[in-house]
Parts: C-alpha cells; sequence; structure tokens
C-alpha cells in the first residue's frame, strides 16, 4: 500500500490508498518539533489504530513545504516502516510542465495540487488552495503550469488580528451571515470570510480574462475552502483530498527498481 504524506506548515496529511482507492486519511500537527523515533512511532500507532499494520506500507512519497523538518521525518519512515520515501522535488516526473521562470521555486504542494487537478479534471483549471497561504495556480488545457497567486491564508489574517490588536480576540471562522455585523467578533468574521471570498472571485475572473481562458474549470481544496466554494459560482469542484490524490498521480508515474 502506499502511504502519501503532504507536510505543510500547519499540519502534516496523510493517506493511505489500495491502489488508486484513498482507503484513509489522518493528520498531526507539525507545530512540535519532534524526533525520527517520535514521528515514526506516532505514525505507526495511528496506522494501527486505521486499522493497518505498519507493514502494509510498501510505499511512501511525500511533498514538503517545511524543509528543515524532512531529516528527522523522512528518517523516522525509513526505520519504522522500511520504506526509502519519494519525495515531490526538482527531477521528478509529474505529468505536467512548470512553465515559470525559475522551476525551482514552485512549492511541491502547488505542483501537487495542480497535478491532481488537471489528473482529474482536464485542463485548462485553476486550483485554488485554501491552507496556511491561499494559492491560486493555473494549468493550460496541454498541462502547462503557468504559474499563478500566493497571499495570506485565512487563518493567518485571523492570527494577525488576534495577535496584533490589543483588544480584538481569538474567534471562530465562519460565514457570520450578513456582512453588516452588530458586534466585534461577527465583526471580524465578516472581514474574513467575505474578505477571503471577493479575494477569490476576483483572482479568479482576473486569471481567467488575462488569459483568456473563460471556459477553464475551477477546483478549490483546503479545509476552509469548503465554505468558500458554497458561497461562489466562480468554483466548480470543491475536492478536500486534491493534495494526496496528486501525491498519488506522481507515484504512479515513477519507475520503483
Amino acid at each position: 500500500m502506499l502511504l502519501a504524506v503532504d507536510v505543510g506548515n500547519t499540519d502534516i496529511t496523510f493517506g493511505v490508498f489500495n491502489g488508486v482507492e484513498l482507503a484513509a486519511r489522518f493528520r498531526f500537527t507539525v507545530k512540535v518539533p519532534r524526533t525520527s523515533d517520535e514521528y515514526g512511532e506516532l505514525l505507526c500507532n495511528i496506522l494501527v489504530q486505521k486499522g493497518y499494520n505498519p507493514s502494509d506500507i510498501t510505499e511512501v512519497i511525500i511533498a514538503s513545504v517545511v524543509p528543515k523538518m524532512m531529516y528527522s521525518f523522512t528518517s523516522g519512515i525509513i526505520k519504522y516502516l522500511g520504506c526509502q520515501p519519494i519525495v515531490v522535488g526538482a527531477g521528478i516526473k509529474t505529468g505536467i510542465r512548470i512553465d515559470t521562470a525559475d522551476p525551482k521555486q514552485i512549492g511541491a504542494d502547488r505542483i501537487v495540487d495542480a497535478v491532481g487537478a488537471y489528473g482529474q479534471y482536464g485542463g485548462p483549471i485553476i486550483v485554488v488552495d485554501y491552507g496556511t497561504a491561499t494559492t491560486y495556480d493555473y494549468v493550460t488545457k496541454d498541462g502547462a503550469f503557468q504559474g499563478g497567486v500566493i497571499s495570506p491564508g485565512i487563518r493567518i489574517s485571523a492570527d494577525a488580528l488576534c495577535n496584533n490588536t490589543a483588544n480584538l480576540p481569538e474567534i471562530e471562522i465562519k460565514c457570520p451571515g450578513s456582512i453588516i455585523a452588530k458586534e466585534t467578533i461577527s465583526s471580524m468574521q465578516a472581514g474574513l470570510f467575505y474578505g477571503t471570498l471577493g479575494q477569490t472571485e476576483y483572482i479568479i475572473r482576473r486569471i481567467k480574462e488575462e488569459a483568456g481562458i473563460q471556459e477553464a474549470r475551477v477546483v478549490a481544496t483546503g479545509g476552509l475552502g469548503k465554505i468558500i466554494s458554497e458561497s461562489t459560482d466562480e468554483i466548480d469542484i470543491y475536492d478536500a483530498d486534491l493534495t494526496l490524490k496528486g501525491l498519488q498521480l506522481i507515484y504512479s508515474k515513477q519507475k520503483r527498481v
């Protein structure tokens, strides 16, 4: 079985694939520094809780945007799962072409999302990922990654409001129902939600206009993408597992000896 791993700035997300079927998913935080043994033991314990023996995992593929933790993390996988993981990076076969000024600067998460979207839904396509940062990327009809937009994520904006003001509290991120809010918490929720919604709609329309791709589909992913996608006609598809599916597609293109 394949273990696909998305190492983000906030969480590590895991997907267990039985062939092309995503059989299980789970996650844990990256905020706590861990040793290779801690990563390995935690991973094995969660696999057992999900009903799998760690020996069931025969292959691992990783996309990471957190280089400083990769040595301990990959060492834990090698020691506890007995697998040498594939790490998404320069030179790996993806099935799309990176048509940017410096392909090495494009984050692995953006590439994997693009592969997942293009592989499942074809092109032209715009991919929006509501993660720690919100990213908007454009892939052409013939599979060329053209680049896109990176902006602060919803949670980053919420944390900035709380941490850089004297009287604004931590809040739950949700749609408050009305943009004309009557008190502080709903005012903050309105700013975060409708601000992100407005940004989403404007950026998608602008990408379509500049690229001349009015017919392009738009797929969104990321934990907070669901509440945004439910509130706009600019997003055609919400796929919570897009990144994991992209990792499985990239894995399928590699020749393992």
